[in-house]
C-alpha cells in the first residue's frame, strides 16, 4: 500500500489548523492514569483524523493513542496495513502555551513501517518519508552528512524522565556531551535530529505512537539508531521502546560506546 503523501499530509494539515490552533494555550485538561496530560485537542485530532483515513482506506484500520489498552492490543495485530495516530504529541507543552507539538502518523503493513509524517502546525513544517524514498520537510529532501563533530562538541537531546536512575545519575556526573536539551515532544525531536538541529538522542521509553513516525523520518534522512539492548527501534507492538541515536555514524559508535550499547 503506498497512499499519496499529499493526501496524507492534507489531512493532518487541515485537522491540525482546525482542531489544534485554535485551541493552544487555551483548553483545560486533565490528567490520564499514567500521569500524562489530556484534552480535548486530543480527542478531537484523533476522531477527525482517523475518520479522515478510513474514509479514504476503507481497508486500513487507525489505532491511536487516545483509544483503551484493549481496542489498541486488538488492532496492533490487524493483518490489515495499521494508521499509528499520535493525535498530539506534546500535549504538556500544548496545554501550557510552549509551542513544541506535532501529530504524528506512521502506517504499518507486515511489520514494517510504511510511511511516517509528522506536523508542525506552529512552524507549520511538515516532515514525511515513505519507505524508500528518503525523507523530505516541505517538500524538500533531508539528507544528513556528517556533523564534523566528536562527542563532546555534539548537542543531545535526552529526556532524562525516563532513564534508569543510574544512567541519568552517570549523564549528569560526567556528561560526555557539549550540552543538551528536552523539547516534549518525542516525534519532533526524532524530525528536528533528522534536520540537523542536533546531534544526539536518548529516551528510556516511549510508545509505539510517540516513536514510529519520527525515527521512520530520522533513519530515511541518514540518521543511525537503537535502543539501549542494540536492537532497532522499531517493533510493531505496544511495548515501549528505548532510542539511541546520532546523526552520522562517527557520532553513533562514540555515543553508543559511551552508553554501553553493543549494537547488534
Amino acid at each position: 500500500m503506498q497512499p499519496a503523501v499529499r493526501s496524507v499530509r492534507d489531512i493532518l494539515v487541515s485537522a491540525a489548523r482546525a482542531e489544534l490552533l485554535p485551541r493552544f494555550n487555551r483548553v483545560a485538561h486533565t490528567r490520564k492514569a499514567d500521569g500524562s496530560v489530556l484534552t480535548e485537542a486530543d480527542i478531537a485530532m484523533q476522531e477527525r483524523i482517523a475518520d479522515a483515513l478510513l474514509a479514504q482506506w476503507p481497508d486500513t484500520v487507525c489505532l491511536g493513542e487516545e483509544m483503551q489498552s484493549a481496542q489498541q492490543q486488538q488492532l496492533i495485530r490487524s493483518p490489515r496495513p495499521v494508521w499509528c495516530l499520535d493525535p498530539l504529541d506534546g500535549t504538556s507543552n500544548f496545554a501550557t502555551g510552549i509551542p513544541y507539538f506535532c501529530v504524528s502518523l506512521a502506517l504499518f503493513e507486515q511489520g514494517k513501517v510504511q510511511l511516517g509524517m509528522v506536523y508542525d502546525p506552529v512552524r507549520d513544517e511538515c516532515f514525511a518519508a515513505q519507505d524508500g524514498q528518503g525523507a523530505t520537510l516541505n517538500d524538500a529532501p533531508l539528507q544528513l552528512t556528517d556533523s564534523g563533530h566528536v562527542l563532546s562538541q555534539a548537542i543531545a537531546l535526552v529526556d532524562f524522565k525516563r532513564l534508569e536512575p543510574a544512567l541519568a545519575q552517570r549523564l549528569a556526573s560526567a556528561t560526555p556531551y557539549a550540552s543538551q536539551r528536552s523539547f516534549g515532544s518525542v516525534a519532533l525531536d526524532w524530525c528536528w535530529l533528522a534536520a540537523g538541529r542536533g546531534h544526539l538522542y536518548l529516551h528510556g521509553r516511549s510508545n509505539v505512537w510517540d516513536y514510529a513516525a519520527g525515527q521512520h523520518i530520522f533513519r530515511a534522512a541518514g540518521g543511525h539508531a537503537c535502543t539501549l539492548d542494540g536492537e532497532p527501534v522499531f517493533t510493531q507492538s505496544l511495548t515501549p521502546r528505548s532510542s539511541v541515536a546520532a546523526v552520522d555514524a562517527a557520532l553513533f559508535g562514540a555515543w553508543a560506546e559511551w552508553l554501553g550499547v553493543n549494537i547488534k
